[in-house]
């Protein structure tokens, strides 16, 4: 009677399967005021019954009829309409008939990070986010029904998503209070200076280690790294990024690094790698990948100069991984000097938003303009001196109000003192009396280190060590 019973439910299962796989089902990405990617041949996927024939007719070209395989899972290419809309699409089975409506063409970035990339527009979480700048006027003036954005729902689970929830919502006043506010800043210049609609995705989660946005087989090429054990029931790839794939996008923001200040050692590699394997699972070549440097936060919060470190291999990451760019924003805090020690969040995100924009503008859309403050490129010993040569100095270098500062020099001791330094050219002179024989330099080796050095353009250097240790 027993094994009777379990046929019966196998029987009931299976048959329950099968009534649910003759229907049509989308991922919730692909849904009403979706934005899609111009300019590419634009990926559309669902689930149907194995064998079923699917038609999908979009109403600005002919249809294209696909095939559901043995999983039941089916995908085509469309070629991308012009930038604009709304379009439609209709996609039809044997027993579904699916209209899409609403739907704008125009640039498509996917966001990621922890929390302050998490951090929303709208004061809506007091306890752990106090607020942006300016968030009351910010909301109040969010009125950009092209503009879209779509969260995927975090669900805990231990293997790549193919179900999610979350629906495409149009920026408003009412709505924009909950968006990332990065993304939003990021998001407006882009659709003010490009002219288009954009599609913004969010797929953040406070307190995330970067090893939790790496696929398992990514991580697991790198034994000596692994997570918190507190932390190893997040797969946050396998939820956040897996069922994303593949749909179109332009490239990704990333602001993340917090959490792995104390092993930055090991985050030039596993950033990188994680970077590549992105690259390799959405299949559309090396697309952009911006990314933000941490920001100023004082020794309560990190040991002394673990933040440097961790700047320093997001540094090495931009330099070393094609097509990627960085933000540095050591002068986004009102007054390093006093910035809170445990404050993780700053609260100018218009800025952070505004120069991952730079970098897409002149980067992506090929924009004439300045978008990185200077960077160190090499140097040069000059007797008792250090010559530092930099890239994007745009207009010359500048020294702050208060003149430049943060440089420390040593010699083969290792042992760095306080140094003077002055700018000549598009170079910085660096010495110290008690260095005779130096043979390297840091800048801003701090945790909340001191903005003195800029480009005409305004942009900040990054802080840095010669020896790229």
């Amino acid at each position: 009677m027993r094994r009777f019973l379990e046929i019966v439910f196998c029987f009931g299962i299976l048959s329950y399967m099968q009534m649910a796989t003759a229907q049509i089902t989308l991922p919730p990405i692909i849904g009403d005021g979706m934005v899609i990617q111009r300019g590419i041949e634009f990926p559309v996927w669902g689930w149907a019954k194995a064998g079923q024939k699917v038609q999908i007719k979009p109403n600005w070209q002919s249809g294209i009829t696909a095939t559901a395989n043995h999983e039941g899972r089916w995908f085509v290419k469309i070629a991308a309409p012009p930038a604009g809309g709304p379009y439609e699409l209709q996609i039809k089975g044997d027993n579904t008939v699916i209209a899409i409506r609403d739907i704008l063409c125009g640039e498509v970035w996917l966001a990621c990070g922890q929390s302050n990339m998490e951090m929303p527009l709208g004061n809506i979480s007091s306890d752990n986010y106090p607020g942006i700048d300016n968030y009351r006027q910010e909301i109040a003036e969010a009125n950009y029904p092209s503009i879209r954005f779509f969260t995927p729902a975090y669900k805990k689970k231990h293997m790549p998503q193919t179900e999610f929830d979350g629906r495409w919502v149009l920026c408003s006043p009412e709505s924009a209070k909950y968006f990332s506010a990065v993304e939003y800043f990021f998001g407006r210049r882009l659709h003010k200076e490009l002219k288009v609609p954009i599609g913004l995705i969010n797929s953040s989660f406070g307190g995330s280690y970067i090893e939790e946005w790496m696929t398992k087989q990514t991580l697991q090429a790198y034994p000596d790294c692994s997570l918190p054990a507190e932390r190893s029931d997040y797969p946050l790839y396998d939820v956040l990024i897996a069922p994303l794939i593949p749909y179109g996008i332009r490239g990704v923001i990333l602001y993340q690094g917090e959490s792995n200040a104390t092993r930055a050692y090991q985050y030039n590699t596993l950033f990188s790698a994680m970077i590549h394997s992105w690259r390799k699972k959405w299949s559309q070549g090396d697309f952009p990948f911006y990314f933000v440097q941490i920001a100023p936060c004082g020794n309560n919060r990190y040991p002394p100069m673990a933040a440097a470190e961790l700047r320093q291999a997001q540094l090495l990451t931009h330099l070393a991984v094609p097509n990627t760019g960085m933000v540095v924003t050591t002068d986004l805090v009102d007054d390093p000097c006093a910035a809170s020690p445990d404050d993780l969040h700053p609260g100018n995100k218009q800025d952070v938003g505004k120069r991952l924009a730079l970098w897409a503008l002149a980067k992506t859309y090929g924009r004439d303009i300045a978008y990185s403050g200077p960077l160190y490129r090499s140097f040069k010993i000059e007797g008792n001196k250090i010559r530092l040569c930099f890239e994007h100095t745009d207009g010359g270098l500048i020294a702050a109000g208060n003149g430049l500062g943060g440089f420390s020099i040593a010699g083969a001791d290792k042992q760095f003192a306080d140094a003077k330094a002055e700018i000549d050219g598009n170079t910085v002179v660096v010495w110290s009396e008690k260095v005779q024989e130096p043979n390297s330099v840091r800048f801003g080796w701090d945790n909340v280190p001191q903005p003195s050095l800029f480009n005409a353009a305004g942009l900040p250097a990054s802080p840095f060590c010669t020896n790229k240790q």
